[in-house]
């Protein structure tokens, strides 16, 4: 993910100083930037305005409050923090510092969900009423699959909500305006042992929710889908219209209409609204994908960053931690089989 970083800051001018990895061996091998010998030094670096942190979930809290504490802005890749705990001192921290501070819920910016952010706005499609979908991996499928987001004590409680559920869920709130008050969440383990060691965290998740004003919502999350590679689809329905929208067509976004035929919009700045094209960086016909999401996500943090104080457009450390609450509530709810109210 830090490759992924270092390409959209540079491809929109932003300097990279240099990187730290878990060894500077590491940092040095990834061939990004100059390394350091730790992330300590880099953050006593007074050259260094801003730190993303790419780093594997149980590490966030510990280095996003230190760098902060150092005086640097912060990016944070997604969950903000293994517990809600952690969240809430990090949300403290950042706001208490002045400082500017973003969550890496980059998925937001793809120019069509831009769009349709404001289509939403505007009251385009009514009264909103039912928010469905999923995001579907199949990186996870087999028992010899590994990664370090399968340990809790690395990648927390929840894996394959925390790490793509949330984007899921993150993008519903960001759409609709609205916040997913209360969720029946069922969690599943279908691969029980994976690379001959126990598993204990998730592989999908169904989950059911109540937004802010009535809304309802229901999403399955896994990592075990044959053939998804990574798919976020969603409809939202609402009371004059409905739109629709998945990221493996992502320039592509389905208006649904109950008294003449539906359209389908292509990616077209000309086509768009504000927030569309401010998120669109070649002309309708090219392609845009998943990696200049990133640099769309860039741009407004740092706006903010040359203005010297946080600003608006783009998720900071209150959307990352309103997150964690809603994790709390799923766990909760799989564990005690009810609903459970998200506690704010």
């Amino acid at each position: 993910m830090g490759r992924v970083h270092v390409d959209a800051l540079r491809r929109l001018g932003v300097h990279v100083v240099g990187v730290a990895g878990s060894t500077r061996a590491k940092a040095e091998a990834a061939a990004l930037a100059p390394a350091y010998d730790s992330f300590e030094a880099l953050i006593r670096d007074e050259r260094v305005q801003v730190v993303h942190i790419a780093t594997p979930n149980h590490l966030h809290h510990a280095q996003a409050k230190a760098a902060l504490e150092a005086g640097k802005h912060v990016v944070c890749e997604k969950p903000l923090a293994m517990s809600s705990e952690e969240s809430a001192d990090l949300l403290d921290v950042a706001e208490r510092s002045g400082l500017v501070h973003a969550v890496n819920y980059n998925l937001r910016f793809y120019p069509l969900v831009q769009h349709l952010h404001g289509v939403i706005a505007s009251g385009e499609l009514g009264e909103l009423r039912l928010l469905t979908g999923h995001y579907l991996q199949d990186w996870l499928l087999r028992e010899s699959d590994w990664n370090w987001r399968v340990d809790r004590s690395l990648g927390g409680p929840l894996r394959a909500v925390g790490d793509i559920g949330t984007h899921w869920m993150d993008m519903t709130q960001f759409l609709s305006g609205l916040r997913i008050t209360a969720v029946m969440a069922d969690l599943a383990r279908f691969v029980e042992s994976r690379d001959s060691r126990e598993v204990d965290t998730e592989d999908a998740a169904s989950i059911l929710l109540h937004y802010e004003g009535g809304a309802r919502g229901a999403v399955t999350v896994s990592q075990v889908s044959p053939g998804r590679k990574n798919q976020l689809a969603f409809e939202i329905d609402g009371s004059a219209s409905s739109a629709a929208w998945s990221s493996e067509h992502p320039d592509e976004l389905w208006i649904g209409h109950g008294d003449r035929a539906s359209e389908l919009l292509p990616r077209d700045p000309n086509l768009l609204n504000d927030e569309g094209r401010a998120a669109s960086f070649v002309p309708g016909g090219h392609v845009e994908g998943y990696a200049d999401t990133f640099r769309a996500l860039y741009r407004a943090v740092y706006a903010a960053v040359a203005d010297g104080r946080p600003g608006a457009g783009y998720p900071t450390f209150a959307d990352g931690h309103d997150m964690m609450l809603v994790m709390d509530a799923v766990r909760r709810s799989a564990g005690e089989g009810r609903w459970v109210h998200v506690e704010r």
